[in-house]
């Protein structure tokens, strides 16, 4: 062998830290054991499935508090500090909100199978859905750009088949058309301007692509400004964002209700977390590019979100789950205004923790929302938002969280979470010079303010023909109690993640 080829052949032994890839990994194993036992496991025993992928879970997510100590890195580069996976405490909050979302988004799954009669095929279901939280776990840890793709597609394609899985269901069929379209659609996109990327500085580590982009032979300017803009726009893609927000809608009518309950929390968590690693950390050097455009989508991404959630007829069928899709959409567009910030701020870390803050947030009370949803539809399946009324006078409990779900993402107490997590994005818009935005937030919190305490007074309003009392089996109750409990703690000692927007993450 050449004296050349000795240190390349070196430089491409990997030394392989296994607690640091332990969350990700036990989610992608627990997936292979629950595909292969449902070939052996008897009709009668398949609910078995289902708690050993929320066992599966529940321990990958255990994982995360061993990793709490230090940073770690692997599949690095030797004699460089590039590494393709780094377990460091933005990794470790990001994998901490996408693993619980997909337990609590199991539980959800556990009588929603029951409930559907054979209608989804259980090993295929748990399978599909622990492939895409492991794919989701895989992405806020990913330092490179080939890692980054792959674990957005691994977390993405076990997604479009979850939505089409029911048997039978047309409109299931098309929302996952719809689904499978566009995010077709961004990742050709975002393949398109990494390869650019790459092609102009010659690597894929995020670090070392934010060092060399600023260098780049002025033959290859136009190529690297190319890719930069097409990775974003595929990124825009992911985070529903609008003009690419179409597929929601649909898709979360479509999709059995725990799927849309994980692809409103966990999905954004994909996104969210991919955007922030391609600008924050490859890309600083082109904040004058992504600033103003992620400004822009933020302004319009809340505005058609609200205005979409506002115009929905509360005796339309699948009404309350469009709501909750419509508002998904507008809370997205919050989440983008302090990615937004910190392409002007000079801390654009802390900027970024402004988001981590209101998306830990979000998590917590969406999911306790759809909970509720998913207690409602069992009984009635249209799930409107008058199928609602009432609802305190045969469920105290289920409407009083609902409530305060519905409070806590409007921001107003006694949601002291939901009111905290919005002043913080707020802030870092004012602090960012960002002042026009910040008006347009508050205007489009306003709006939101409507439909939310419309829906909420319904809770309490006095039912209308014979109350229809709404059985609350285990595993929807652990959901909805879990919620409960985390949004309350939350609101009481609101420093608990606000602490995150004012500390670095990287």
């Amino acid at each position: 062998m050449s004296a050349l080829a000795q240190p390349l052949a070196a430089n491409l032994v990997q030394s392989v830290d296994w607690l640091a890839v332990a969350p990700p990994a036990i989610a992608a194993v627990v997936a292979l054991l629950v595909l292969v036992a449902d070939l052996f496991v008897p009709e009668a025993r398949k609910p078995l499935l289902g708690w050993a992928s929320v066992a599966g879970l529940a321990a990958a997510a255990l994982m995360l508090l061993p990793l709490l100590d230090a940073d770690r890195s692997t599949f690095c580069v030797r004699g460089t500090h590039a590494c393709s996976y780094t377990a460091d405490r933005f990794t470790l909050v990001i994998q901490l909100l996408v693993l619980g979302g997909a337990l609590l988004a199991a539980l959800l799954s556990v009588t929603a199978l029951k409930d559907a009669d054979k209608r989804l095929p259980e090993g295929e279901y748990w399978f599909l859905l622990l492939s895409s939280a492991a794919g989701a776990a895989l992405l806020p840890a990913s330092r490179d750009l080939a890692t980054l793709i792959v674990a957005l597609e691994v977390a993405s394609l076990p997604a479009f088949a979850l939505v089409g899985l029911r048997y039978g269901d047309r409109k299931s069929s098309e929302a996952a058309l719809k689904f499978f379209l566009s995010s077709v659609t961004a990742t050709a996109v975002s393949l398109m301007g990494i390869s650019f990327v790459y092609a102009s500085t010659g690597t894929l580590y995020l670090t070392q692509v934010a060092d060399r982009i600023q260098h780049v032979d002025g033959q290859l300017q136009t190529l690297a400004q190319t890719g930069v803009v097409l990775t974003l726009v595929g990124f825009a893609f992911k985070t529903a964002a609008v003009p690419f927000h179409f597929w929601v809608p649909d898709t979360y009518v479509g999709a059995p209700l725990p799927i849309a309950a994980f692809l409103s929390v966990v999905g954004k968590a994909v996104g969210f977390s991919g955007l922030i690693l391609v600008t924050v950390v490859a890309f600083p050097s082109y904040a004058d590019v992504w600033g103003p455009a992620l400004a822009a989508l933020a302004a319009l991404t809340m505005t058609v979100g609200n205005v979409g959630a506002l115009r929905q007829q509360a005796t339309r069928a699948y009404s309350a789950v469009r709501l909750l899709a419509w508002s998904s959409v507008g809370q997205a567009g919050y989440l983008l205004v302090p990615i937004a910030a910190a392409a002007y701020s000079d801390d654009a870390e802390h900027s970024v923790g402004s988001t981590v803050a209101y998306a830990l947030m979000y998590t917590a009370v969406n999911l306790g929302a759809f909970a509720v949803a998913a207690l409602v539809g069992r009984t009635r399946t249209a799930n409107r938002i008058t199928d609602y009324r009432g609802l305190y006078a045969t469920n105290p409990l289920a409407a009083l969280l609902m409530a305060f779900f519905l409070l806590c993402l409007a921001g107003l107490p006694p949601g002291i979470i939901g009111l905290f997590a919005k002043v913080t994005v707020f802030s870092a818009a004012v602090d960012a010079g960002l002042g026009w935005l910040a008006v347009l937030m508050a205007a489009n919190v306003v709006i939101a303010l409507f439909y939310y305490l419309q829906w909420t007074a319904l809770l309490f309003r006095a039912p209308e023909g014979e109350p229809v009392k709404h059985r609350l089996p285990a595993p929807v109750t652990a959901a909805i109690t879990l919620t409960g409990v985390l949004a309350v703690a939350l609101s009481g000692a609101p420093q608990l993640i606000l602490r995150f927007a004012d500390t670095t993450l990287f």
